[in-house]
């Protein structure tokens, strides 16, 4: 184990609630990323792109120094519904129709990590997938979540961490994912760097967000998975090399 320098690049104040749970101190940066899908893109295509640019944007803002004990934590949430990706909507109509047609129904969030090693440049990245079944919220209280304010900065136009609102019936997965920062897939990712949390971060994440889990020892015991759906995962290059310099 080793210490490193880790940098956020978000301005989610939501992951930066959530990286604290580790335990470990972290710097902050916000990279200028357009997030705009492209063209009949899978959502986890998108969300897998986005976290890679947010990573390479915090390097450029580093200058490209090679800076030996700095991991970079870059991470991109998206929300999905039959396939189609829900972004964060653009105003309260379109809050109010994301919200409709998710209502009774089940969709999924996923997360792309992608964590970069300024002085080798290595990357590792890692998915979490969280299927969830929304509540058959009413009409009132539907406009009254939207009135708040609270659908419009958020993937999907909900906070699954509403207390008020409470959206969510059921869910399988990771909980944090759906808060954009799933906890336990960046402890394994961390790992493959030499980075262990003090905090026991399961403990902590569930005490933090009043959820039992039932997926964290699982999780824990892989490795991280490969954007494209392999079991194994592979720790490259960022410079366009194809060689992976580690592979497990």
């Amino acid at each position: 184990m080793r210490e490193s320098r880790l940098l956020l690049a978000s301005q989610s104040p939501r992951r930066r609630e959530l990286l604290a749970l580790l335990g470990l101190p972290f710097d902050l940066t916000t990279p200028d990323v357009a997030e705009v899908p492209h063209k009949d893109e899978p959502p986890v295509a998108s969300a897998a792109r986005f976290g890679r640019a947010k990573a390479r944007a915090a390097l450029a803002q580093l200058g490209g120094r090679r800076d030996c004990s700095t991991v970079i934590i870059a991470c991109d949430t998206v929300v999905a519904h039959k396939g189609q990706l829900l972004g964060k909507p653009r105003d309260a109509d379109e809050a109010t129709a994301m919200l409709r047609r998710l209502r009774g129904q089940t969709h999924a969030v996923y997360s792309a990590l992608t964590l970069l090693e300024t002085a080798s440049r290595r990357t590792v990245d890692d998915l979490a997938q969280t299927e969830l079944v929304m509540r058959l919220y009413t009409n009132v209280e539907l406009d009254a979540y939207v009135a708040s304010g609270d659908p419009l900065d958020k993937a999907g136009a909900y906070g699954i961490q509403n207390a008020a609102f409470h959206p969510v019936a059921a869910l399988q997965g990771c909980y944090a994912n759906v808060m954009g920062l799933p906890l336990c897939h960046l402890v394994r990712c961390l790992r493959v760097f030499g980075v262990e949390p003090p905090q026991d971060v399961p403990a902590a994440c569930q005490a933090y967000n009043q959820h039992v889990c039932t997926v964290y020892t699982e999780i824990l015991a892989q490795v991280p998975s490969l954007l494209d759906g392999n079991e194994i995962c592979q720790v490259r290059a960022i410079r366009g090399d194809n060689v992976p310099s580690s592979t497990f």
